[in-house]
């Protein structure tokens, strides 16, 4: 593997410049700057390419604007993960109530367009699609194992969760955790939420078992009726462990007494 000096080398090499140029452009940005701090001699330089010296982060933001380099990726070079700040904040919790501002990320936040297979009107399981569309509201799970989780998207007409999952939401699901529970939790907030796939879609909502028989219960904000299914007509893909979403309350007002009729129980 490359060390971080041997590819600011090969930056360097590849716009031809010698170590007296970098050094005279260096001083120039210091002095654009005011400190001298962001000045580069060349025993430094040299230290740095050939002996694994770490730049100070004044002198790597010189590198970076000579040779043109994005500043969060050769600091990533040198083994801060710049992209994980935001996972590595959740896993390092405090006490006190706060704000956090890690900056816009490098790609886009996004998908450009949309798969053309999914509805958003429709809670829809994603599985491990959501990678694909670059830094999501869940980069700030992206510290958790991922090979056992899945995503899930609440669809755009789906009230059934709110105001815990709003439409829109993106969850995370631990396909680990399938069995449901019967007890452990003290408040609605405590209770795992499932997500399911049925005959006719996907679900997601409180669950209880009654031997061979599933009750999907919405939360009671929602105005929707529970739901009775067979052993043969659900399957739990996994406990609902994190979601991003946004706080929209003009679209929460939005159909809230609509309902979906009950399923009856299969004999």
């Amino acid at each position: 593997m490359e060390r971080p000096g041997e590819k600011l080398k090969k930056a360097r090499e590849r716009l031809k410049l010698t170590y007296r140029d970098v050094e005279k452009a260096s001083q120039q940005v210091a002095e654009r700057r005011g400190s001298d701090e962001f000045a580069i001699a060349l025993s430094r330089l040299a230290d740095i390419e050939h002996k694994g010296t770490v730049p100070t982060i004044f002198r790597l933001y010189t590198l970076c604007a000579i040779y043109r380099l994005d500043f969060s990726r050769v600091v990533g070079w040198y083994g801060v993960p710049v992209e994980s700040l935001p996972s590595e904040a959740l896993l390092t919790p405090l006490n006190e109530t706060h704000a956090t501002n890690f900056g816009a990320p490098a790609k886009t936040a996004a998908p450009i367009a949309a798969p053309p297979e999914i509805d958003f009107n429709s809670t829809t399981f994603l599985g491990h699609m959501a990678r694909r569309w670059g830094k999501t509201g869940l980069m700030f799970l992206d510290g958790w194992d991922m090979r056992q989780h899945h995503y899930g998207f609440i669809g755009l007409e789906d009230y059934s969760m709110s105001p815990i999952l709003r439409p829109g939401s993106l969850v995370l699901i631990d396909e680990s955790r399938r069995k449901i529970a019967t007890e452990g939790w003290t408040s609605e907030t405590d209770r795992p939420i499932y997500f399911l796939e049925t005959r006719d879609g996907y679900r997601c909502g409180w669950c209880t078992s009654y031997g061979d028989q599933t009750l999907l219960q919405p939360h009671p904000g929602s105005n929707r009726k529970p739901e009775m299914f067979g052993s043969g007509d659900i399957d739990v893909i996994g406990q609902v462990t994190g979601v991003a979403m946004l706080l929209d309350s003009k679209k929460s007002r939005r159909a809230r007494s609509a309902t979906i009729p009950a399923t009856s129980p299969n004999p």
